[in-house]
């Protein structure tokens, strides 16, 4: 898959595409029907298939400090993206000067000018340009002038609920991470570095990875989780993970801290990713540390049987 920087970075002499559009945020199953129709209408007309995504979120430009909850860091999306077969991935930076432009100046500059579009595909509920002022039926007036087609993509829902970025963020910050990864299909995933923490975990035999995450990641709510921790070049291993602060150590900072099961090597400085499998529990103070000792050891032998 090619990765663009910009429209601009289309090179001379290219030839048709099918092109969608969209934040794309999470690569739900929505998504998903969206590019993988894109992606299959582009072979069978012989072109290249191109998805136009934006970076940063274009609320956060729109309406500083309304930035949402990121599902997919920017590098996992292409890797989500790339695997549905595309053979481009534009990423427009999303600029105060870009959200101002007119919708049809969008479709002129970006689809026609550039990209020479024979056909967009886009879901259902699709807006573009300045003030999202542009839907799918202007979309349409649009092609007929400028020669492209135009196709959209049906909603996908499950148990009488459409599958958007919005919904699922509203699982992961309620915990329920079954519903997630059903929408999402696949687990919902966190990401981050291994920092130093306050080593309680390991004073009580569970040492745990503190991870530093995004500033934005969707981080689920605060409770004890059972997931795979995974490691670049290394076989996932089941993971009891915590996320809160502390309350039984009078904490203040709200950590995911995580206990891979079975394993006895140094995480520290590395890269991992938490793929949320199930919620275990509620937080809780103890008064005492046996108690804590005893529930830590029960939290674990449930992430085994969540996990295997």
């Amino acid at each position: 898959m090619q990765r663009w920087r910009g429209y601009e970075a289309a090179p001379g002499g290219w030839g048709r595409s099918v092109v969608t559009i969209g934040v794309f945020d999470g690569v739900h199953q929505g998504h998903q029907a969206t590019i993988g129709h894109a992606v299959a209408r582009a072979r069978e007309l012989g072109v290249r298939s191109v998805v136009v995504t934006f970076d940063p979120h274009p609320a956060e430009v729109v309406r500083p400090g309304s930035h949402p909850a990121v599902l997919t860091e920017p590098a996992r999306k292409a890797e989500l993206i790339e695997a549905l077969g595309v053979d481009v991935l534009c990423v427009v930076p999303f600029t105060a000067e870009f959200s101002r432009l007119p919708a049809e100046a969008f479709v002129h500059d970006i689809l026609v000018e550039h990209l020479h579009a024979a056909l967009v595909v886009v879901g259902d509920n699709f807006r573009f340009g300045h003030r999202a002022a542009g839907d799918v039926a202007l979309l349409e007036r649009l092609g007929r002038t400028f020669g492209f087609a135009v196709e959209g993509a049906p909603l996908v829902a499950g148990a009488g609920t459409v599958f958007s970025s919005t919904y699922i963020r509203s699982c992961v910050d309620a915990g329920d991470v079954r519903a997630a990864a059903d929408a999402l299909g696949r687990p919902h995933r966190v990401e981050g570095v291994v920092v130093r923490g306050d080593q309680r975990g390991r004073e009580l035999g569970y040492p745990t990875a503190n991870l530093f995450t995004h500033r934005y990641a969707a981080v689920p709510a605060d409770g004890v989780y059972a997931a795979r921790l995974v490691r670049r070049g290394g076989d996932p291993l089941a993971a009891a993970v915590s996320i809160g602060t502390n309350p039984t150590f009078s904490g203040r900072e709200r950590r995911v801290e995580a206990y891979a099961l079975d394993f006895t090597g140094d995480l520290y400085g590395e890269r991992l990713a938490l793929d949320f499998v199930a919620h275990l529990r509620e937080q809780r103070t103890y008064d005492a540390i046996e108690p804590l000792v005893a529930q830590i050891a029960e939290d674990v032998e449930r992430t085994r049987r969540a996990v295997s």
